[in-house]
Protein backbone atom coordinates (compact mmCIF):
# COMPACT_ATOMS: atom_id res chain seq x y z
CA UNK A 1 0.00 0.00 0.00
CA UNK A 2 1.36 3.49 -0.90
CA UNK A 3 1.18 6.62 1.45
CA UNK A 4 0.23 10.17 0.32
CA UNK A 5 3.77 11.29 1.85
CA UNK A 6 5.70 8.74 -0.32
CA UNK A 7 4.80 10.45 -3.34
CA UNK A 8 4.51 14.37 -1.94
CA UNK A 9 6.30 17.68 -2.74
CA UNK A 10 5.72 19.92 0.10
CA UNK A 11 5.32 23.76 -0.21
CA UNK A 12 6.19 25.29 3.15
CA UNK A 13 4.83 28.51 4.58
CA UNK A 14 5.73 30.17 7.81
CA UNK A 15 2.21 32.62 8.00
CA UNK A 16 2.84 34.77 10.82
CA UNK A 17 5.88 35.98 8.51
CA UNK A 18 4.53 36.00 5.37
CA UNK A 19 1.36 37.58 6.42
CA UNK A 20 3.08 40.51 7.92
CA UNK A 21 1.45 40.27 11.09
CA UNK A 22 2.12 42.29 13.85
CA UNK A 23 4.90 40.86 15.99
CA UNK A 24 3.18 40.81 19.47
CA UNK A 25 -0.47 39.66 19.47
CA UNK A 26 -2.82 41.82 21.78
CA UNK A 27 -5.55 39.45 22.01
CA UNK A 28 -7.76 41.81 20.90
CA UNK A 29 -7.77 42.18 17.32
CA UNK A 30 -8.87 39.77 14.95
CA UNK A 31 -7.17 40.15 11.79
CA UNK A 32 -8.34 38.98 8.08
CA UNK A 33 -5.22 37.28 6.69
CA UNK A 34 -6.66 34.02 5.22
CA UNK A 35 -7.35 35.87 1.75
CA UNK A 36 -3.43 36.35 1.33
CA UNK A 37 -2.87 32.57 2.34
CA UNK A 38 -5.83 31.43 -0.09
CA UNK A 39 -4.25 33.15 -2.60
CA UNK A 40 -1.04 30.98 -2.31
CA UNK A 41 -3.14 27.99 -2.83
CA UNK A 42 -3.08 28.25 -6.82
CA UNK A 43 0.59 29.08 -6.67
CA UNK A 44 1.14 25.72 -4.61
CA UNK A 45 -0.56 23.71 -7.42
CA UNK A 46 0.97 25.41 -10.35
CA UNK A 47 4.62 24.80 -9.41
CA UNK A 48 3.41 20.70 -8.67
CA UNK A 49 3.07 20.55 -5.51
CA UNK A 50 0.58 18.13 -4.03
CA UNK A 51 1.31 19.08 0.49
CA UNK A 52 1.58 22.08 2.20
CA UNK A 53 3.14 22.92 5.52
CA UNK A 54 2.40 25.71 7.84
CA UNK A 55 2.88 26.84 10.82
CA UNK A 56 2.78 27.67 13.31
CA UNK A 57 -0.72 28.49 13.82
CA UNK A 58 -1.69 27.97 17.31
CA UNK A 59 -2.37 30.79 18.46
CA UNK A 60 0.55 32.72 20.40
CA UNK A 61 2.06 35.57 21.94
CA UNK A 62 5.10 36.75 19.32
CA UNK A 63 6.82 34.61 17.14
CA UNK A 64 3.75 31.35 17.18
CA UNK A 65 6.35 29.03 19.23
CA UNK A 66 4.87 30.33 22.36
CA UNK A 67 1.49 28.84 22.66
CA UNK A 68 -0.86 30.81 24.27
CA UNK A 69 -4.38 28.23 23.19
CA UNK A 70 -3.55 25.13 21.27
CA UNK A 71 -7.25 25.07 20.11
CA UNK A 72 -7.31 28.37 18.62
CA UNK A 73 -6.02 29.72 15.15
CA UNK A 74 -3.67 32.74 16.01
CA UNK A 75 -5.81 35.30 15.60
CA UNK A 76 -3.05 38.06 14.15
CA UNK A 77 -4.18 35.23 11.28
CA UNK A 78 -7.59 34.92 11.32
CA UNK A 79 -10.17 32.92 12.74
CA UNK A 80 -10.88 28.46 13.24
CA UNK A 81 -13.03 28.48 10.27
CA UNK A 82 -10.94 30.85 8.02
CA UNK A 83 -8.35 27.84 8.50
CA UNK A 84 -10.82 24.83 7.98
CA UNK A 85 -12.02 27.00 4.53
CA UNK A 86 -8.18 26.71 3.71
CA UNK A 87 -7.85 23.03 4.41
CA UNK A 88 -11.35 22.56 2.45
CA UNK A 89 -9.86 24.38 -0.30
CA UNK A 90 -6.72 22.80 0.09
CA UNK A 91 -7.92 19.42 -0.47
CA UNK A 92 -9.99 19.97 -3.09
CA UNK A 93 -7.23 20.79 -5.22
CA UNK A 94 -5.54 17.17 -3.80
CA UNK A 95 -3.42 19.44 -1.46
CA UNK A 96 -2.68 17.42 1.89
CA UNK A 97 -2.08 19.48 4.89
CA UNK A 98 0.39 19.44 7.89
CA UNK A 99 0.85 21.66 11.03
CA UNK A 100 3.26 22.26 13.26
CA UNK A 101 2.90 20.89 16.80
CA UNK A 102 4.45 23.02 19.39
CA UNK A 103 4.32 20.36 22.59
CA UNK A 104 7.52 20.55 24.32
CA UNK A 105 7.35 23.86 25.77
CA UNK A 106 4.45 26.82 26.15
CA UNK A 107 4.51 30.54 25.90
CA UNK A 108 3.81 32.16 29.19
CA UNK A 109 0.52 33.30 28.60
CA UNK A 110 -0.66 30.01 28.41
CA UNK A 111 -3.83 28.87 31.05
CA UNK A 112 -1.49 26.25 33.12
CA UNK A 113 1.50 28.79 33.31
CA UNK A 114 -0.98 32.02 34.15
CA UNK A 115 -2.43 29.52 36.70
CA UNK A 116 1.20 29.08 38.24
CA UNK A 117 1.82 32.49 38.39
CA UNK A 118 -1.17 33.30 40.29
CA UNK A 119 -1.56 30.34 42.90
CA UNK A 120 2.43 29.67 42.73
CA UNK A 121 1.82 26.50 45.45
CA UNK A 122 -1.34 25.68 45.12
CA UNK A 123 -1.55 25.64 41.42
CA UNK A 124 -2.98 23.18 39.11
CA UNK A 125 0.05 24.09 36.71
CA UNK A 126 3.22 23.94 38.92
CA UNK A 127 2.79 20.52 37.71
CA UNK A 128 2.49 21.02 34.25
CA UNK A 129 6.05 22.41 33.53
CA UNK A 130 9.54 20.65 34.23
CA UNK A 131 11.72 21.55 37.33
CA UNK A 132 9.11 23.99 39.04
CA UNK A 133 11.53 25.28 42.18
CA UNK A 134 10.02 27.84 44.52
CA UNK A 135 13.59 28.67 45.94
CA UNK A 136 14.97 30.36 43.15
CA UNK A 137 13.71 33.05 40.88
CA UNK A 138 13.47 33.21 37.22
CA UNK A 139 15.40 35.46 34.88
CA UNK A 140 11.55 36.84 33.85
CA UNK A 141 11.22 37.42 37.71
CA UNK A 142 8.73 34.81 38.92
CA UNK A 143 9.12 33.83 42.16
CA UNK A 144 9.92 30.44 40.97
CA UNK A 145 12.54 29.13 38.37
CA UNK A 146 11.83 26.25 35.69
CA UNK A 147 13.42 24.74 32.57
CA UNK A 148 12.67 26.34 29.23
CA UNK A 149 13.62 25.45 26.16
CA UNK A 150 17.21 26.21 24.64
CA UNK A 151 17.66 29.04 27.89
CA UNK A 152 14.69 31.22 26.05
CA UNK A 153 12.47 32.18 29.74
CA UNK A 154 9.62 32.71 27.46
CA UNK A 155 9.52 29.20 26.79
CA UNK A 156 8.84 26.98 29.86
CA UNK A 157 8.81 23.51 28.96
CA UNK A 158 6.10 21.15 29.80
CA UNK A 159 6.18 18.24 32.16
CA UNK A 160 6.19 15.08 30.01
CA UNK A 161 5.77 12.63 32.89
CA UNK A 162 2.70 14.53 34.25
CA UNK A 163 -0.27 11.96 32.65
CA UNK A 164 -2.59 14.90 32.61
CA UNK A 165 -0.33 17.13 30.24
CA UNK A 166 0.01 14.32 27.71
CA UNK A 167 -3.73 13.57 27.27
CA UNK A 168 -4.01 17.46 26.76
CA UNK A 169 -1.95 17.16 23.48
CA UNK A 170 -3.36 13.94 22.70
CA UNK A 171 -6.52 15.98 22.97
CA UNK A 172 -5.22 18.83 20.98
CA UNK A 173 -4.20 16.69 18.08
CA UNK A 174 -7.24 14.87 18.02
CA UNK A 175 -9.10 18.43 18.10
CA UNK A 176 -6.86 19.52 15.13
CA UNK A 177 -8.17 16.26 13.00
CA UNK A 178 -11.17 16.62 13.73
CA UNK A 179 -12.04 20.26 13.69
CA UNK A 180 -9.57 21.10 10.82
CA UNK A 181 -9.04 18.03 9.41
CA UNK A 182 -5.64 18.34 9.20
CA UNK A 183 -3.32 14.99 7.18
CA UNK A 184 -0.45 15.09 9.49
CA UNK A 185 1.82 17.29 12.05
CA UNK A 186 5.21 18.63 12.06
CA UNK A 187 6.25 18.45 15.92
CA UNK A 188 9.00 20.86 17.01
CA UNK A 189 12.43 20.23 18.74
CA UNK A 190 11.38 16.55 18.45
CA UNK A 191 15.05 15.85 19.17
CA UNK A 192 14.25 16.75 22.95
CA UNK A 193 10.92 15.65 23.39
CA UNK A 194 9.86 12.37 25.42
CA UNK A 195 9.90 9.25 23.26
CA UNK A 196 6.87 7.93 25.31
CA UNK A 197 4.95 10.47 24.53
CA UNK A 198 5.86 10.43 20.85
CA UNK A 199 5.12 6.34 20.92
CA UNK A 200 1.74 7.55 22.51
CA UNK A 201 1.26 10.16 19.59
CA UNK A 202 2.26 7.33 16.98
CA UNK A 203 -0.06 4.97 18.46
CA UNK A 204 -2.92 7.84 18.23
CA UNK A 205 -1.98 8.61 14.60
CA UNK A 206 -2.65 4.72 13.35
CA UNK A 207 -6.22 5.50 14.86
CA UNK A 208 -7.08 9.25 14.41
CA UNK A 209 -7.17 9.52 10.64
CA UNK A 210 -6.23 6.87 7.83
CA UNK A 211 -2.28 7.91 6.59
CA UNK A 212 -2.14 10.81 9.01
CA UNK A 213 1.60 11.95 8.88
CA UNK A 214 3.97 13.04 11.85
CA UNK A 215 7.04 14.41 11.31
CA UNK A 216 9.76 15.91 13.60
CA UNK A 217 12.17 18.62 14.05
CA UNK A 218 15.23 16.82 14.50
CA UNK A 219 18.45 18.07 13.67
CA UNK A 220 21.38 15.97 14.92
CA UNK A 221 22.09 12.30 16.26
CA UNK A 222 21.17 9.01 14.66
CA UNK A 223 17.41 9.94 12.83
CA UNK A 224 16.71 6.37 13.06
CA UNK A 225 15.81 6.57 16.80
CA UNK A 226 12.52 8.99 15.82
CA UNK A 227 11.92 7.68 12.34
CA UNK A 228 10.71 4.09 12.90
CA UNK A 229 7.51 1.98 13.20
CA UNK A 230 6.99 2.54 16.52
CA UNK A 231 7.91 6.80 16.72
CA UNK A 232 7.64 8.97 13.80
CA UNK A 233 6.97 8.65 9.95
CA UNK A 234 9.98 11.00 8.83
CA UNK A 235 12.20 13.66 10.43
CA UNK A 236 13.96 16.84 8.84
CA UNK A 237 16.90 15.73 7.27
CA UNK A 238 19.40 18.71 8.93
CA UNK A 239 22.60 16.04 7.76
CA UNK A 240 21.71 16.24 4.01
CA UNK A 241 20.52 20.07 3.96
CA UNK A 242 24.23 20.89 5.40
CA UNK A 243 25.86 18.51 2.65
CA UNK A 244 24.18 20.17 -0.40
CA UNK A 245 25.01 23.81 0.08
CA UNK A 246 28.82 22.23 1.65
CA UNK A 247 29.47 20.08 -1.45
CA UNK A 248 28.27 22.64 -4.11
CA UNK A 249 30.64 25.13 -2.28
CA UNK A 250 33.67 23.38 -1.95
CA UNK A 251 33.44 21.17 -5.09
CA UNK A 252 32.92 17.89 -3.18
CA UNK A 253 30.20 16.05 -4.00
CA UNK A 254 31.81 13.22 -2.21
CA UNK A 255 30.29 14.87 1.08
CA UNK A 256 26.91 14.83 -0.31
CA UNK A 257 27.48 11.17 -1.78
CA UNK A 258 28.48 10.15 1.50
CA UNK A 259 25.67 11.53 3.64
CA UNK A 260 23.70 9.21 1.04
CA UNK A 261 25.04 6.00 1.88
CA UNK A 262 25.23 6.44 5.81
CA UNK A 263 21.57 7.48 5.73
CA UNK A 264 20.09 5.26 3.24
CA UNK A 265 23.22 2.82 1.40
CA UNK A 266 22.18 -1.08 1.61
CA UNK A 267 22.70 -2.92 3.86
CA UNK A 268 23.69 -0.74 6.74
CA UNK A 269 22.10 2.70 6.11
CA UNK A 270 20.71 4.16 8.86
CA UNK A 271 17.38 5.35 7.77
CA UNK A 272 17.23 2.97 4.90
CA UNK A 273 13.64 2.00 5.50
CA UNK A 274 12.38 5.80 6.28
CA UNK A 275 11.74 8.77 3.94
CA UNK A 276 13.08 11.52 5.50
CA UNK A 277 12.00 15.27 5.11
CA UNK A 278 14.35 17.00 2.93
CA UNK A 279 14.86 20.95 1.49
CA UNK A 280 17.61 23.17 1.14
CA UNK A 281 16.15 25.99 3.77
CA UNK A 282 13.42 26.76 5.88
CA UNK A 283 12.67 28.93 8.38
CA UNK A 284 15.44 28.58 10.58
CA UNK A 285 18.45 28.83 8.10
CA UNK A 286 19.86 31.10 5.62
CA UNK A 287 18.34 31.11 2.14
CA UNK A 288 19.43 29.14 -0.24
CA UNK A 289 20.33 31.43 -2.46
CA UNK A 290 22.63 33.26 0.20
CA UNK A 291 24.65 30.32 1.05
CA UNK A 292 25.81 28.87 -2.19
CA UNK A 293 28.74 31.11 -3.28
CA UNK A 294 27.89 30.31 -7.14
CA UNK A 295 24.40 30.54 -7.69
CA UNK A 296 23.91 29.29 -10.57
CA UNK A 297 24.48 26.28 -8.61
CA UNK A 298 20.77 26.80 -7.90
CA UNK A 299 19.85 24.27 -10.98
CA UNK A 300 22.23 21.09 -9.33
CA UNK A 301 20.71 21.83 -6.31
CA UNK A 302 17.21 21.64 -6.59
CA UNK A 303 17.55 18.85 -9.06
CA UNK A 304 19.04 16.72 -6.93
CA UNK A 305 16.78 18.01 -3.83
CA UNK A 306 13.43 16.14 -6.78
CA UNK A 307 15.46 13.39 -7.64
CA UNK A 308 16.79 12.06 -4.52
CA UNK A 309 15.49 9.57 -1.80
CA UNK A 310 13.36 11.13 0.73
CA UNK A 311 10.37 13.52 0.56
CA UNK A 312 11.52 16.74 -1.12
CA UNK A 313 10.56 20.58 0.23
CA UNK A 314 10.66 23.74 -1.06
CA UNK A 315 10.25 27.27 1.59
CA UNK A 316 8.14 29.87 0.06
CA UNK A 317 9.50 32.15 -2.03
CA UNK A 318 12.69 30.38 -2.82
CA UNK A 319 11.58 29.05 -5.97
CA UNK A 320 12.30 32.33 -6.91
CA UNK A 321 15.80 32.56 -5.27
CA UNK A 322 15.34 35.22 -2.64
CA UNK A 323 18.05 36.21 -0.41
CA UNK A 324 18.00 36.32 3.24
CA UNK A 325 20.77 35.52 6.38
CA UNK A 326 20.15 35.07 9.57
CA UNK A 327 20.73 39.12 11.61
CA UNK A 328 22.04 39.97 14.59
CA UNK A 329 20.73 36.15 15.31
CA UNK A 330 17.37 36.73 14.81
CA UNK A 331 14.63 34.96 11.82
CA UNK A 332 12.70 38.05 10.44
CA UNK A 333 14.34 38.26 7.42
CA UNK A 334 14.17 34.33 6.58
CA UNK A 335 10.36 34.91 7.27
CA UNK A 336 9.46 37.98 5.04
CA UNK A 337 5.82 39.00 3.80
CA UNK A 338 5.72 38.59 0.08
CA UNK A 339 3.23 39.83 -2.61
CA UNK A 340 2.37 36.52 -4.68
CA UNK A 341 1.33 39.08 -7.41
CA UNK A 342 4.88 40.81 -8.08
CA UNK A 343 6.57 37.67 -7.98
CA UNK A 344 4.05 36.00 -10.36
CA UNK A 345 4.60 39.04 -12.85
CA UNK A 346 8.60 38.42 -13.05
CA UNK A 347 9.63 35.85 -15.27
CA UNK A 348 11.61 33.57 -13.65
CA UNK A 349 13.83 30.38 -15.13
CA UNK A 350 14.19 28.69 -11.26
CA UNK A 351 10.38 28.57 -10.79
CA UNK A 352 9.78 27.26 -14.73
CA UNK A 353 12.73 25.19 -13.24
CA UNK A 354 11.15 24.00 -10.38
CA UNK A 355 7.56 23.03 -11.81
CA UNK A 356 9.22 20.95 -14.86
CA UNK A 357 11.07 18.89 -11.85
CA UNK A 358 8.05 18.52 -9.65
CA UNK A 359 6.16 16.96 -12.63
CA UNK A 360 8.94 14.98 -13.66
CA UNK A 361 8.82 13.33 -10.44
CA UNK A 362 5.14 12.95 -10.16
CA UNK A 363 5.14 10.92 -13.29
CA UNK A 364 7.98 8.85 -13.01
CA UNK A 365 8.04 6.60 -10.22
CA UNK A 366 11.40 5.65 -9.81
CA UNK A 367 12.43 9.06 -8.57
CA UNK A 368 9.96 8.62 -5.68
CA UNK A 369 10.26 4.63 -4.85
CA UNK A 370 13.47 3.63 -6.49
CA UNK A 371 16.78 2.19 -5.31
CA UNK A 372 19.55 4.24 -5.57
CA UNK A 373 23.16 3.02 -7.37
CA UNK A 374 25.77 5.48 -7.72
CA UNK A 375 27.77 5.35 -11.20
CA UNK A 376 30.00 8.00 -11.12
CA UNK A 377 31.38 10.31 -8.20
CA UNK A 378 34.25 13.30 -8.62
CA UNK A 379 34.34 16.21 -6.93
CA UNK A 380 32.29 18.02 -9.55
CA UNK A 381 30.47 15.49 -11.19
CA UNK A 382 27.91 13.14 -9.72
CA UNK A 383 26.10 10.43 -11.28
CA UNK A 384 23.53 7.86 -9.88
CA UNK A 385 20.79 6.08 -11.01
CA UNK A 386 16.85 5.58 -9.78
CA UNK A 387 15.44 2.62 -10.65
CA UNK A 388 11.95 1.37 -9.89
CA UNK A 389 9.89 -1.75 -11.68
CA UNK A 390 12.61 -2.15 -14.32
CA UNK A 391 11.88 1.85 -15.02
CA UNK A 392 15.01 3.82 -14.48
CA UNK A 393 16.29 7.30 -14.99
CA UNK A 394 20.37 8.36 -14.64
CA UNK A 395 20.79 11.47 -12.57
CA UNK A 396 23.92 13.89 -13.75
CA UNK A 397 25.15 16.80 -11.76
CA UNK A 398 27.88 19.35 -12.19
CA UNK A 399 28.74 22.13 -10.30
CA UNK A 400 31.59 23.25 -12.22
CA UNK A 401 31.83 26.14 -14.31
CA UNK A 402 32.85 24.55 -16.88
CA UNK A 403 30.90 21.45 -19.56
CA UNK A 404 31.92 18.18 -19.13
CA UNK A 405 31.90 14.77 -21.16
CA UNK A 406 31.12 11.83 -19.65
CA UNK A 407 30.60 7.85 -20.10
CA UNK A 408 27.96 6.40 -17.70
CA UNK A 409 27.46 2.78 -17.77
CA UNK A 410 23.79 1.98 -18.42
CA UNK A 411 22.49 0.03 -15.66
CA UNK A 412 19.00 -0.87 -17.44
CA UNK A 413 18.87 -2.48 -20.73
CA UNK A 414 17.67 -0.04 -23.55
CA UNK A 415 17.90 1.49 -26.78
CA UNK A 416 18.51 5.59 -25.51
CA UNK A 417 18.22 7.95 -22.87
CA UNK A 418 16.21 11.23 -23.20
CA UNK A 419 16.83 14.40 -20.87
CA UNK A 420 13.09 15.00 -19.08
CA UNK A 421 14.46 18.24 -18.36
CA UNK A 422 15.87 19.39 -22.38
CA UNK A 423 14.26 17.40 -24.20
CA UNK A 424 17.94 16.16 -25.56
CA UNK A 425 18.94 12.83 -26.41
CA UNK A 426 21.47 9.96 -26.88
CA UNK A 427 22.07 6.35 -27.83
CA UNK A 428 22.95 3.78 -25.55
CA UNK A 429 26.12 1.61 -26.88
CA UNK A 430 27.12 -1.45 -25.79
CA UNK A 431 25.55 -0.40 -22.63
CA UNK A 432 26.89 3.15 -21.95
CA UNK A 433 26.38 6.58 -23.16
CA UNK A 434 28.27 9.59 -23.69
CA UNK A 435 26.91 12.88 -22.11
CA UNK A 436 27.86 16.31 -22.16
CA UNK A 437 26.92 17.92 -18.99
CA UNK A 438 27.01 21.34 -19.00
CA UNK A 439 28.62 23.91 -16.47
CA UNK A 440 26.32 23.98 -13.28
CA UNK A 441 23.67 22.07 -14.41
CA UNK A 442 21.56 18.89 -14.08
CA UNK A 443 19.78 16.42 -16.18
CA UNK A 444 17.22 13.34 -15.59
CA UNK A 445 18.38 10.98 -18.33
CA UNK A 446 15.06 8.52 -18.94
CA UNK A 447 16.68 4.58 -20.03
CA UNK A 448 14.12 3.94 -23.20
Amino acid sequence: MNHWYEEAIFYHIYPLGLCDVPKENNYRDNLENFPILNQWIEHVKAIGCNAIYIGPLFESATHGYDTTDYKRVDRRLGSNQDFRNLVDKCHQEGIKVVVDGVFNHTGRDFAAFKNLQELKWDSWGKDWYSQVDFNQRSPMGDPFSYECWGGHAILPRLNMNNPKVREYLMEVVKYWVEEFNIDGIRLDCADVLDFNFMSELRHLANHVKEDFWLMGEVIHGDYSRWANPEILHSVTNYELHKSIYSAHNAHNYFEMAHTIKRLFGEPYGLCRDARLYNFVDNHDVDRIASKLDNIKNLLPVHVFLYTIMGIPSLYYGSEWGIKGRKQDGGDDILRPALNLAELDAEDNELVRLITKLAGIRLEHKELSHGSYQELILRNKQYVYAKIYNHQGCIIVLNNDTNAEELSIDVPLSGRRVTDLISGKSAAICEGRIHWLIEANSGAILKVE
